[in-house]
Formats: structure tokens, sequence, C-alpha cells
């Protein structure tokens, strides 16, 4: 098999069962999807996944369903029939992959739980996305991504110093935890290959989270003490001048966010350059970031002073060009008008339906020079017939009398 250089193809005929709704099992099956592989998302025939409708225009699914399911089929199926149970079942038994994150114990109450389905499709590799982990004391709990966040330290650590612990912008519980059950399931399929025997994944959003939360214990296990709230610096420990700092212009994201690592003492003497302040270098006040640590405040004035007379745009150009880490705080509409991320593919434009020209973000990996591309989600139920034909084998004469026995929509 030739490759189209996109990574379009890397999963080529790995067919998986999106049983996910919202976005953490979502975010995981859409990057298969992306990779390649025919992801077939199972749907309520009323209404499918409720991440359509959360815009609330009838007919016209919303913005948050589109950037989650790309490049996926739907198909539609009353899991409240015995026949559409079966017909689940069926396609599972046809399936490399099925990912589900329903409600504690729910999917077990259909009588899809991984015991039947695995006895089913022995090389299957069922997957879950849970809230909290088998055996925690809240397992039994519903949880999305900012339940996921608080409890797992992420909100411990989000904050200023002294003010109340605050969820941060990126769904980490949600897509955080997606990710992670992908690169899970290529595992799986890996061994797979080689063994023949699937697998049963689990994960908990909670659990998730802990691992992004690795520097957050090493703080705590260093100190022996809870990883602080870390405002614009790091949960590991500053080292002035390292965070947010003023720009021209005034408005709420007009800052330049400046780093100088502890690691490399040039990068305060170039600041000291680019701030025209030659005379401190090698001054024993400023010179080591303890002696720095100790005259924060003055050291912050000394750059603020310096990066409000820039654009936050000037800024990050003119420091990042001396050699300091530097980025322009940017702000959504930024990065949407932003042109690069198009022409290199890192957003891509899709042609909807019914929405029209949506830009959304696409898989950020290139691959040959390029990532994958982003084709529309799907429109409910709108793989219906292209599924049960060439998954089950079903004729055009039973797909239409499943439809109008209401088991399809």
């Amino acid at each position: 098999m030739t490759t189209n250089g996109f990574g379009g193809d890397c999963l080529a005929g790995v067919r998986v069962l999106d049983m996910t709704q919202f976005e953490a099992g979502p975010s995981c099956t859409e990057t298969l999807a992306w990779m390649g592989a025919e992801v077939v998302k199972v749907e309520n025939p009323k209404g499918g996944d409720p991440g359509r409708s959360l815009g609330g225009k009838d007919g016209v699914d919303d913005p948050y369903f589109l950037n989650f399911n790309a490049n996926k089929k739907s198909i539609t199926v009353n899991l409240k029939d015995p026949r559409g149970l079966q017909l689940v079942k069926d396609l599972a038994a046809k399936a490399d992959v099925l990912v589900e994150n329903f409600a504690p114990g729910a999917i077990e109450r259909l009588g899809l739980g991984a015991d039947v389905i695995r006895a089913l499709n022995p090389s299957m590799i069922y997957c879950q996305v849970k809230g909290f982990g088998e055996g925690s004391p809240y397992e039994q709990n519903l949880a999305f991504d900012m339940i996921a966040q608080a409890c797992s330290g992420i909100m411990s650590t989000t904050g200023e110093l002294d003010g109340r612990p605050l969820k941060p912008g990126p769904s980490l519980g949600d897509t955080g935890t997606g990710m992670l059950l992908a690169v899970s399931i290529l595992g799986a399929l890996y061994r797979r290959t080689k063994t023949g025997q699937g697998d049963h994944l689990q994960v908990a959003m909670q659990d998730a989270m802990l691992h992004y939360m690795r520097i957050a214990f090493s703080y705590q296990a260093r100190t022996g003490k809870p990883a602080p709230r870390a405002a614009d610096s790091s949960v590991s420990g500053g080292n002035p001048p390292m965070g947010t700092f003023p720009s021209k212009g005034g408005g709420p994201n007009d800052y330049v966010y400046v780093y100088t690592s502890r690691a490399n003492p040039e990068h305060w003497r170039r600041l000291l350059g680019v701030i025209g302040r030659e005379d401190l270098i090698g001054d024993p006040r400023y010179d080591s970031p303890a002696a720095r640590s100790e005259r924060k405040a003055e050291v912050d004035e000394m750059v603020a002073a310096w990066t409000r007379r820039h654009t936050k745009h000037e800024a990050m150009e003119i420091i990042g060009a001396a050699g300091i880490p530097a980025g322009a705080v940017l702000d959504t509409q930024e990065l949407t008008n932003d042109p690069t991320f198009e022409q290199r593919g890192i957003m891509q434009t899709i042609d909807h339906p019914t929405v029209g020209p949506f830009k959304m973000v696409a898989w950020p990996v290139r691959f040959s020079g390029r990532p994958p591309p982003v084709k529309p989600a799907p429109l409910l139920g709108a793989n219906n017939k292209d599924i049960l034909t060439n998954w089950l084998g079903l004729s055009a004469e039973q797909v239409t009398g499943l439809h109008g026995e209401s088991i399809i929509g």
C-alpha cells in the first residue's frame, strides 16, 4: 500500500464503533479518524450526540460538535429496541475498536458491556472513558471536564498566588483524557498484529489528569508540601523575570510572556541588553536567580517598563530574536485570523453541508510535511445505508425496512 504522505491512511482498514458523546470520547475517536480509521458514530435517532444541539438551532449542528467529530460517519440506532441492540452487536462483531463514555453502568445495563462484546469478538479493543476509576469511592459519580480538573490537582495549582483555585481554559479533562486513550488504542492495535489478542482499556478522567500533573507531584515530593498555585509562573518555581508583562495597547490580552531559564544565565544577560540595562550585567544584586528572587518586584518592573513601550508582537519578535524565550498572549480570534496556520494545514476549512465553510483546528502532527486532511463531521444518520450495507451486507430493502420500523433513524 502506498502512502498519501498526510497520515490519513495510517489506520486504513481499522473499523471503530464510536459510542461516545460530548468531548472526551469523541476526541479520542476523531484522532483515530484523522489517522484513517473508519469511525462510525452510533447515535440516537432523536437528536443524536447532545453536542449537536448545544447552539439551539434546529437542524444545524453546533460548532462544538463539528470540532470533535470530523472525518467520521454517523449511523442512527434505537437502542431501546432489542433489534437495535442486536444491530449494534452485529456491527461490533465486525469492528476492531469500540469506544464508549456512557454514564457509569449504563453500557452494561444495555447489554453491551465488555464481557458481552468481547465474547462476540475476542480480538476487539473495547475502550471505556469514565469520570472516576474502578475502585475509587466516586466511581459511580458523573464527571465532566471541570470535575476532573478539580479532583486531580489541576485547579489547586491554577490561579493567583493568594486567590481561589481556577479552571484552566483548555479542556484538559476531556480532550486530554481522549488523547491518552487514543495512544493506548494504537498500542493495543499494534500488539494485536503480533498476538491476535484484543483488550479491554479503561481510563478515568481523574486518573488521566494525574499524568498532566507530574511536575506538581515532583514539587510535592521534593518539598513535602502541596504544590501551590503558580499564577503566571510554574509550580516548579520561578526565576525572575518570568511571567506575563503588559504591552502597548492596554487590551485584556495585551501581554507578552517572558521566560528566563534557571538553566541558562545568558537569558538574563541578553534581556538586560534588550531593555537597555547593560550596566547591570554582572551586578551581584541581580546576577543570580536567588538574588533576583529577592528583588522580584523591582526586576519585573524593569522589564515591564520596556514592554509597555512595545506591542506584544513587537516585544515577542525583539526578545525572541535576542535568544530569549518570549510569546505574545494571543486570543482565539487572533489565532483564527493568522493565515499561517491555514497555510500549514494546522487549521483547515471544511465545507459542511448545512453550516457551510467552517474553519477548525486539525491534527497538529505533520506526516511528510502535512497534517492529515479534515473532512466535515457527518449529518445525523448520514451513513446508515453505507454502514449497514458494507459492514453487515444488508440489502437496500432491509435497510429501508429497519427505517420504517424506527430501528434506525
